[in-house]
Parts: C-alpha cells; structure tokens; sequence
C-alpha cells in the first residue's frame, strides 16, 4: 500500500486470543487498524504492533449501536470475532452471536463497508442440541441478510501459545493426582492452528472470490478428545490414568462447575461434545484460501513443555 493512503480496517475482539493474530498481519500489509473494545486498558498490548499511530484502540462495546457506527465509519475492511463459550446471563448467546453481530453488519453495509469477514464456528447449525452452536448459526443469517457479500470463516478448537484448550488440559494434567478425568473420548475434532485462522482472513481478504463464501478451517488431522488428552499427557511427561467420566455424572458436575466464577465446564458445552466437530467432506476450507495447514505436533510441544514436572528447563539454560 505504499504510495498510497493507508486503507483502514476496524477489528472488533480484537484484543482475543485470534484477534491478536489478524491485528498484527493487518499492520504488517499496511492496514490503519482500528480495535474496537469494550477495555481500551487492557488492549494496550497491541499498540506495538504497528508503527505510531497505526493501531487505534477504541471504546466500542459491540452491543453498543452508536459506538459501533462510529467505529466502522470511513472503514474498508471490517473484521468481527466477538465471541463468548458461555452465558453469565440467560441470553448472552444470542445478545453476542446474534443481535451483537447484525449491529456490526448492518453498519458496516451503512457505512458502505467493502469487507466484512465474520467469525463464526465449525460444524454450528439451527437443529445442535448446543445453544452456543445454534446462537452462531442464527448470527451467520442475521449476518448475510444485513451485508451478502460477508466472508464468514468456521474454524474448529483453535490452538496456539495462549489458547485455552491445550494450556488447559495441561494445567489439569499438573495440579491433578495421577488420575485424569476424560469426558466425551470418542467425539472427534480437526484442531486448526491460530496462525492458519489469521492467514485465512487475510487471504480472504485479498481475493474478492471470497465474497459471500463460507469456509470451514480445520488441521492436517482429526483427533478425538482421547486422543488429544492423551498426547497432552505425554508431552507434560504426566503419567495419569485416564478415567472415562460417564456423561451423566459430567452433566452433574457441570451443573454445580457452571454456577462457580470462570464457568470451567457447562452443560451447553457438553452437548458440543455429542457431535464430532470436523470439516465435512467436500466443504471449502484453507486449501481453497492457498493455506497448507499447521500440525499440532508442529506448535503444541514448545508450549507444553512448561507444564512438565520442573517447568521443563533444560540443564545448562537459564529460564526464559
């Protein structure tokens, strides 16, 4: 973009785990990008990522209508990855998957917007017993009908040094006694790497192909959730039994687990975990983006070698 006035992008969430990732490739193509956030504080992190005065941290809630107006006026590109796992509120699903991302939409149509790439999620549909998968699925149609020509990208579990899938069972693997609990093992899924979802918005991006075109973004692999906490145990060099938690005490356990702050497990959540999230056979995904997948084995070790009995120091190396 050299020689030319910089074209502006507005990215809400994108102070998140996925968010960071397409803030720092959008400074890096030349891109002004404005973060829309509810916590301009604790977004500051991102400033760095491009020269003085490239990234711009506004305050602009996405349920908040005129906030959001403001934000994506005068914008090229709009980029929305707001997203929640679970309710702290009944209704939160559908304030932020639906109602939140027809606002965003719909003003960035107004605005006459030329890109809008939307997140949404692998494998959600209006019939999932999930209300988190129905909720994306009805903001996927709330979010065509308000601007057609939105590029919508279906990741499955993302990974990558900060996410909150590995990390996790990597923290249950150090602080639990010998036994690792094991919920849903069979059911599986196509984890994609957080570098590979940012590629894919921006090659999106530059292709006006993929306007109006959804694509369902999976790894090299399918695992099952057996499979998963298995590998994490042996990269963590924690050698537990795994004990197969029947799903009628895990609805039990969620119940109570989903009333403590953080909400560690639902019942919403484990009914994700009654279909296998993969991509289906035939879909488009990051090969029709020209993106060849990250493994797992690939990323995941560097990050859980923190976990291991010692922190995983190598001798003769002083600690990062």
């Amino acid at each position: 973009m050299s020689g030319h006035a910089a074209h502006i992008a507005t990215v809400f969430g994108g102070s998140g785990f996925i968010g960071r990732h397409i803030v720092n490739r959008l400074t890096a193509a030349g891109y002004r990008v404005r973060v829309a956030v509810r916590d301009t504080e604790a977004a500051m992190f991102l400033k760095p990522m491009g020269r003085v005065g490239q990234v711009v941290l506004l305050h602009a809630p996405a349920d908040d209508a005129a906030a959001v107006a403001l934000a994506v006026e005068g914008a090229d590109v709009v980029v929305n990855l707001v997203g929640i796992l679970s309710e702290r509120r009944a209704g939160d699903f559908t304030r932020v998957h639906v109602t939140a991302a027809q606002t965003i939409a719909a003003a960035a149509a107004k605005a006459g917007v030329g890109r809008l790439i939307h997140l949404s999620a692998l494998g959600v549909e209006a019939g999932h017993p999930s209300a988190y998968a129905q909720s994306k699925a009805a903001g996927e149609a709330a979010v065509r009908a308000a601007f057609p020509g939105v590029t919508i990208l279906r990741p499955s579990v993302v990974f990558g040094h900060d996410d909150k899938f590995f990390n996790l069972f990597a923290t249950m693997a150090q602080r639990l006694p010998m036994v690792m609990p094991l919920i849903g093992g069979a059911a599986k899924m196509q984890p994609v790497y957080v570098g590979d979802v940012a590629d894919a918005a921006m090659a999106a991006l530059g292709d006006p192909a993929t306007k109006g075109q959804a694509y369902d973004l999976g790894g090299p692999n399918v695992w099952s959730m057996k499979d998963i906490v298995s590998y994490v145990l042996a990269e963590t060099k924690r050698p537990h039994c795994l004990w197969n938690v029947p799903m009628w005490i895990a609805r039990i356990e969620a119940a109570f687990l989903e009333k403590v702050p953080g909400k560690p497990l639902t019942r919403d959540q484990l009914k994700l975990l009654e279909r296998d999230n993969v991509v289906p056979a035939g879909a488009q995904g990051l090969a029709a983006l020209g993106i060849a997948p990250v493994a797992v084995e690939a990323v995941v070790p560097a990050y859980l070698r923190r976990y291991r009995p010692g922190g995983g120091r190598r001798p003769g190396y002083a600690a990062a």
